[in-house]
């Protein structure tokens, strides 16, 4: 009995616990997207922006970078302009720069930024700060020059630069900080917050459809209506990676950031237009893409697995990376050539060489030396594709030389003397009049050259290992006895920087020493060289980054990106 009323004792006390701690609880805040009215071209979210940026302020990658040639060269970017004359119209309008100590001032927890029009930079900023900070701010101190407005009940400030034609308007609403550069937006905004039944973003197609694909927010979620972001001028003008025309077939996008000690995680969405057909052979190339993740060896600094190459692209990336790396044509340049004024002569007096009366001996087509490679490849279909590239120092440490290795995943096993001859009849002509020098030789369980030009080939059933070092090679064969762990993915990549950084600084450094010990010309300042001094400074303010992986899956209607960076513990 006295135990029963113990207990009963005891449960009363947990539910009241409970129940106290429930309403003690603060409420979770709504997501400001449902502040945001309709229009917005791409919503950027932060959990807790204010931490984020002091982080980032305190940062030793920060306080590196501002002093490195890459910031140098950013600064002086066409981006980077645009970038200073929007804040500067902001300045003018709001009376006050936004600067870091404005950023700091107005960085709350849950924060959001909804931006309209890419080109005039029109956003509105919502952010999670108590009344008592906003009102401490330098913006809030000089609403006196601004004018009053009200929407749905809710004071605001508003002011315009007569000379630029921009506008910044802001509100304190409890402890939500509203920013805007549109008072159309703002004004829209405060109804929301109201409770009004006007459109948000959440409820147009592209945003419920992202948001429905994707999976939790992280610290930091994007969400794009690539629908009209792709065909705007800007979108070509700064988009980094140069891939617009692939960027079109899809509507929308969605991307989540997750931050720990040990890595960033970014997990992509892309929802296409339409989804293609011909799904039965991307599954098979995505199984294959899993099987070739496990050869890549522990020396690669960089990898790519590909599914479904064809053998037009095979053909060009062998070419192009091992068999005939010295060919081709001269890439195009993007300048104009520089125009020289002579007295009109044409040649020199030394050009004896040179015939005028007769048309030019043909070459040997190069298309007739690709033929067996690729009807070999057109034989047995490839599934998938491995490529991996390292840089390794001479023995005196002054040279860096690059190998290359590639593992072909064929749809049923090899001819493996049809497939040696394919290799010789592309690269003899190059090596040898004859066969000297081209002839295959056992080494180790594989077959290389017995001339001077290393190249060394494997056929394992279905995998076709080529490469031109032997250890190399060795490295993707051990991994042919492991266990599939990657799940089937069309595209898989990865970046070792910890291995590579010192042979990047180490190679392009050895390339522009001429540039750099000319030096500018008199009374010109000194452009960084783009790779040793641009890139290399980027590299060293990102030395914590280890590595970088990328695995993207079709799943039909959207593609699913996972990119992990990596920190050095």
């Amino acid at each position: 009995m006295k135990r029963g009323l113990f207990l009963l004792l005891f449960g009363a006390i947990c539910l009241d616990v409970s129940w106290a701690s429930f309403q003690s609880a603060p409420a979770e805040e709504p997501a400001f997207s449902r502040y945001c009215p309709a229009g917005a071209l791409l919503y950027l979210q932060a959990k807790d922006f204010s931490s984020l940026l002091a982080e980032w302020n305190d940062s030793a990658q920060k306080r590196q970078w501002v002093k490195s040639a890459n910031y140098e060269v950013f600064s002086n970017s066409r981006l980077f302009l645009r970038l200073k004359s929007a804040g500067d119209q902001f300045a003018a309008a709001a009376g006050l720069p936004p600067d870091a100590a404005f950023l700091k001032q107005v960085a709350g927890r849950q924060s959001a930024l909804a931006i309209y029009d890419i080109g005039k930079l029109q956003f509105l900023y919502v952010t999670q700060l108590s009344s008592g900070s906003s009102m401490q701010s330098a913006l809030w101190q000089r609403r006196g020059q601004f004018e009053t407005r009200n929407a749905a009940g809710i004071p605001f400030f508003v002011r315009r630069d007569p000379e630029s034609g921009a506008e910044v308007a802001f509100a304190v609403n409890g402890d939500h900080l509203l920013l805007a550069t549109r008072e159309d937006l703002f004004a829209g905004a405060l109804q929301l917050m109201a409770g009004s039944k006007d459109r948000s973003i959440e409820a147009e197609q592209w945003w419920a459809q992202s948001v429905a694909a994707a999976g939790p927010a992280g610290d930091l979620r994007m969400v794009l209506d690539l629908e009209k972001i792709v065909p705007s001028p800007y979108f070509r003008s700064y988009w980094i990676q140069r891939d617009g025309t692939d960027m079109k077939q899809y509507g929308a996008a969605v991307s989540d950031l997750f931050r720990s000690d040990k890595e960033y995680r970014e997990e992509r969405v892309l929802l296409k237009k339409a989804a293609p057909s011909g799904a039965s052979a991307e599954n098979d190339g995505a199984a294959g893409v899993a099987e070739l993740a496990r050869l890549v060896p522990g020396q690669a600094g960089v990898y790519e697995v590909k599914a479904n190459p064809t053998p037009a692209d095979c053909v060009a990336l062998l070419e192009t990376k091992l068999l005939a790396s010295h060919l081709g044509p001269i890439a195009a340049e993007k300048l104009a050539p520089q125009v020289t004024l002579t007295s009109g002569e044409t040649g020199t007096g030394s050009d004896l060489e040179t015939r005028i009366d007769q048309t030019a001996a043909p070459q040997s087509a190069l298309s007739d030396r690709r033929a067996p490679l690729r009807e070999l490849l057109q034989k047995n279909r490839v599934r998938a594709m491995l490529q991996v590239q390292a840089t390794e120092r001479d023995k005196d440490g002054v040279f860096v030389h690059f190998q290359s290795g590639f593992v072909l995943l064929g749809e049923s096993d090899w001819n493996e003397a049809a497939a040696r001859s394919a290799l010789i009849d592309f690269v003899g002509p190059d090596l040898t009049a004859g066969r000297m020098g081209v002839e295959w030789q056992a080494r180790s369980g594989a077959q290389e050259f017995n001339g001077l030009w290393s190249m060394v080939t494997a056929v394992r059933g279905k995998y076709f290992f080529i490469a031109d070092q032997a250890g190399l090679l060795n490295g993707m064969l051990a991994g042919i006895n492991q266990r599939v762990a990657l799940k089937p993915a069309v595209f898989a990549a990865g970046f070792d920087h910890s291995r590579e950084r010192e042979n990047f600084a180490r190679l392009t450094g050895l390339l522009d020493r001429t540039s750099n010990e000319t030096g500018a010309a008199p009374g010109m300042a000194h452009t960084p060289e783009f790779f040793s001094e641009n890139l290399q400074s980027l590299s060293s303010t990102l030395a914590g980054v280890a590595s970088e992986r990328i695995v993207v899956r079709d799943a039909g209607d959207k593609v699913l990106q996972t990119v992990i960076y990596e920190w050095f513990h």
